[in-house]
């Protein structure tokens, strides 16, 4: 898949680079807002919203704005369009913005959308920057609408506000409660990384072997293989 293209910015934000599952950003509204899927939804597809069009400008504006002031400018950047989408929801869809609350002025300082500047944007062409953003926002979205919904499943019997669970469930309330966002979190991540790396054999003794262009993109550090490949590179190396 080549570089800065739209599908690979898509697939480097939704499964390469989740900002939530893999990076670990954004976990204030991750943790605050999942106690249901809409919310998480709804503030997924905000932040995607606002990502896409800071990054949009940001790109326009790279060889504009100073370095000294370069975090400043993208502050005011997100900030303008955080106003304009927290007007939008607050006109248009009321619900979603009493249940977000005071997370949707928090976009602003939202470390996803300043890292995505700082990393990506403001180094970076239009054209790659808006799918940047899309991708980012998609990957923050799909996050926090499966956290949601395991929380609402669990804490409440209900997937988007529908009651799915039959009568004699009982509802296990601490997963709509603060802890339960961390008890999610950290089984989607345990199960994301149970399977995240496919490639990897374990032999007999314990030990895994895997191809050497596997292990090269493996971030398992401590993988048996990835050493014996770094030494036979490094071997390799010296060699030549």
């Amino acid at each position: 898949m080549k570089p800065n293209t739209p599908l690979e910015r898509l697939y480097n934000g939704i499964i390469k680079e989740n900002p939530t599952f893999v990076l670990i950003l954004g976990m204030c509204p991750t943790l605050a807002v999942t106690t249901s899927a809409m919310n998480g939804l709804g503030m997924g597809l905000t932040t995607m919203v606002i990502l896409a069009m800071s990054n949009m400008m940001i790109s326009l504006l790279r060889k504009v704005i100073p370095d000294g002031v370069r975090m400043p400018a993208y502050i005011v950047v997100v900030a303008s369009f955080v106003t304009i989408v927290e007007l939008l929801l607050e006109g248009f869809i009321p619900s979603l913005y009493d249940a977000l609350g005071i997370y949707i002025p928090l976009i602003v300082v939202n470390c996803i959308i300043l890292g995505r500047a700082e990393a990506y944007a403001s180094k970076n062409k239009v054209v790659a920057s808006i799918f940047d953003g899309i991708g980012m926002g998609l990957g923050f979205t799909i996050a926090l609408t499966l956290i949601g919904l395991f929380r609402e499943i669990l804490g409440a019997g209900q997937i988007f506000g529908f009651t799915v669970m039959p009568e004699a469930y009982e509802p296990i309330t601490i997963f709509i409660l603060a802890p339960g966002a961390f008890f999610v979190l950290a089984m989607l991540i345990a199960f994301q990384n149970k399977f995240k790396i496919g490639s990897a054999r374990v032999k007999e003794d314990g030990t895994t072997a895997c191809s050497k262009s596997s292990c090269m993109n493996c971030a398992n550090t401590l993988c048996a293989g990835k050493t014996a490949a770094g030494l036979q590179d490094e071997k390799g190396g010296s060699a030549k």
